[in-house]
């Protein structure tokens, strides 16, 4: 069978030529829009007078209801392999966490805890911008059923333009623990 499509007219020299500049044209504009905008308008991470305080940390709260002991009865009525003495219910008590800075407060937060029965840790993350300088941090934190505040520590530093002060909570070593980053 024929091709039933005439053949195609070979392009002019000219025409070519017109086609490649065209194309140096665009894509010379698309390398210098993306050449401006990778450097401008600067970007600035924070102020200049500024340090960052990042308040960072998961923990286990203590359990929100407390253990009891089962009796005689209830343990006969149980089969032999869940015989045990106490029993306790796998939910945890929420976290109260609350930030000071010279006297005021900087955060405050009451998180649950996580999971399917709220078995798990309550995590908090909060990055809070503040002016650089000497400043008097009081961090405190509950985490048992009658919301007292178990855990604080107070701390008088001096912070400089761009230092990052990370405040985490390390029950194994004592609790609140200040890190310059």
């Amino acid at each position: 069978m024929p091709n039933s499509l005439p053949p195609a007219a070979p392009q002019s020299t000219a025409r070519k030529a017109l086609r490649y500049a065209l194309q140096v044209i665009a894509y010379g504009a698309f390398a210098a829009f993306i050449g401006y905008f990778s450097t401008s308008p600067p970007y600035r991470l924070r102020g200049d007078d500024n340090a960052i305080v990042k308040l960072s940390f998961s923990h286990s709260a203590q359990l929100a209801h407390p253990c009891r002991t089962r009796t005689e009865a209830e343990l006969a009525r149980l089969a032999p392999n869940m015989r045990t003495k106490m029993e306790c219910r796998r939910e945890r008590a929420p976290v109260t966490v609350e930030l000071d800075m010279d006297g005021k407060p900087l955060y405050r937060i009451t998180t649950q805890p996580t999971g399917l029965h709220q078995d798990g840790s309550a995590t908090v993350y909060r990055r809070l911008e503040i002016p650089a300088g000497r400043h008097v941090f009081h961090a405190r934190m509950a985490d048992g059923p009658d919301g007292t505040f178990q855990h604080s520590r107070d701390i008088d530093l001096e912070l400089v333009p761009g230092e990052v002060l990370i405040v985490d909570f390390l029950a194994g070593d004592g609790g609140f623990v200040f890190t310059r980053g």
